[in-house]
């Protein structure tokens, strides 16, 4: 009788986790290359979206551009019967003691919540920036259309609310457009310190700047390949976690790299023919993004990207010079890129939403012997767990066994000394939390 009620169980969890990998499916398919086109359009038919440019015009400016993104928001909500939480966010700053500031001026953000149904202080949160510029930042007049940098990004977080929105999710999700990218991280900083400030529990940040471009300025066309971005370990983190990594090792395992694998995981599953490509650097070389503000408080953020940058498009006045043509125009954006990523971005959303929440604590145990032992700490709404472990090498969770609704496990015959392990949490709908690595040692 045992065995078969196992079986009817086994039987359960694989219909129920079928039935919403198609939801996954359809989520892919649903992202609409001709609407990210027409919004990408809108955006730079605002002329200039300099932080600092016109707020009162309807027709051209920052303002302008932030109520679109509002007024798009609102329609979104009014679609799915007010599912939406929509606002603005903002912070004042001043031009003193900022050298890339020409005018004390509001920074603003547009932000959109669709509340989980379980945990609605769990967020997951998807960011596109709404400020372009031109090749001198503080010139907030002259036309800065920012197509792939960054209507791009803009126009994949407005379409991946209209297509989850028609979803209901267990944690909550926030759609967000940040200004104040161009001039110092402005944007990403308030609605950081918002986050804080109102004890929102961040699962993860998918900052998405420039997903518009395939062709580098190399001369390479990829329309594939894509970069993760993530920080090695959290900036905020301990003098006595940094001097248990030197033992246990993890300098490669904080929470950005793991929301990072978790990414790389997801897409190589539901999406092969795209190449995730992970960056171990918080960003490009000497460079930011708005992921970095959630990273300095001790928030999981990671930014994707296209992976082939063209610097003749970004950051350029529009203009000729020796048969080059500069300037950040729509000519150069492709739509069905945008789409995939924006389908990247969708579904990561959609499975940490309908995931469990990780566990906090995981210990790990077996010096001097020939098995790994793990105990963790129970996790309401989770159905089992699976122990992830990899070699030291590996950038990727490679090997894993589900080992059911337990709170602890031990994987005989695997030598501690030679792998890196962790923990995620499962719940009845197949769908995982993040891998979490070890931050307690049993003896």
């Amino acid at each position: 009788m045992k065995k078969v009620l196992v079986l009817t169980l086994i039987l359960f969890y694989n219909f129920n986790f079928s039935q919403n990998q198609q939801d996954i499916y359809n989520i892919i398919d649903n992202v609409s290359a001709e609407r990210i086109q027409q919004d990408i359009q809108t955006l730079v038919d605002f002329g200039t979206r300099n932080t600092f440019s016109d707020t009162i015009s309807e027709t051209r400016g920052i303002g302008a551009a932030r109520r679109w993104i509002k007024s798009e928001f609102d329609n979104i909500s009014k679609n799915c019967d007010n599912c939406l939480e929509v606002f603005y966010q903002k912070d004042f700053v001043s031009k003193e003691g900022n050298s890339r500031v020409p005018h004390d001026a509001w920074v603003v953000n547009v932000v959109a919540i669709q509340k989980g149904t379980k945990y609605p202080n769990r967020y997951v949160i998807m960011s596109g920036d709404i400020d372009s510029r031109a090749s001198n930042t503080m010139n907030f007049t002259i036309d800065a259309p920012g197509a792939n940098d960054n209507a791009s990004g803009m126009a994949g977080t407005i379409e991946a609310a209209r297509v989850l929105s028609k979803y209901e999710f267990e944690s909550s999700i926030v759609y967000v457009g940040l200004s104040g990218e161009e001039q110092g991280l402005f944007g990403g900083a308030g609605l950081a310190k918002y986050a804080k400030d109102n004890n929102w529990d961040i699962i993860g940040v998918l900052n998405n700047d420039m997903i518009g471009n395939i062709k580098g300025v190399d001369g390479v066309i990829d329309n594939r390949t894509f970069r993760i971005f993530s920080e090695p370990v959290p900036a905020n983190e301990t003098e006595r976690q940094r001097t248990l990594r030197r033992f246990y090792g993890g300098e490669v395992d904080g929470i950005s790299r793991q929301l990072a694998r978790y990414i790389y995981k997801n897409t190589k599953t539901y999406m092969p023919e795209m190449n995730p490509m992970m960056v171990y650097r918080l960003d490009r070389f000497g460079r930011g993004g708005h992921h970095r503000p959630f990273n300095d408080l001790g928030f999981a953020g990671v930014r994707i990207m296209e992976a082939h940058e063209n610097y003749t498009q970004q950051h350029q006045d529009i203009r000729e010079e020796n048969g080059i043509k500069y300037g950040d125009v729509i000519e150069h954006v492709n739509f069905g890129y945008a789409k995939k990523l924006t389908a990247v971005n969708a579904i990561n959303l959609a499975s940490l939403g309908w995931a469990p929440p990780a566990p906090k604590e995981v210990a790990i145990g077996g010096v001097v012997e020939p098995s790994a032992k793990f105990k963790w700490d129970k996790i309401e709404g989770a159905n089992g767990y699976k122990i992830y472990w990899r070699d030291t090498t590996s950038p990727t969770w490679d090997n894993s066994r589900y080992v059911g609704d337990v709170t602890e496990f031990t994987l005989d015959g695997i030598v501690i000394d030679n792998y890196f392990f962790g923990i995620a949490a499962v719940g009845e709908n197949g769908f995982e939390s993040p891998v979490v690595f070890p931050n307690k040692v049993m003896r």
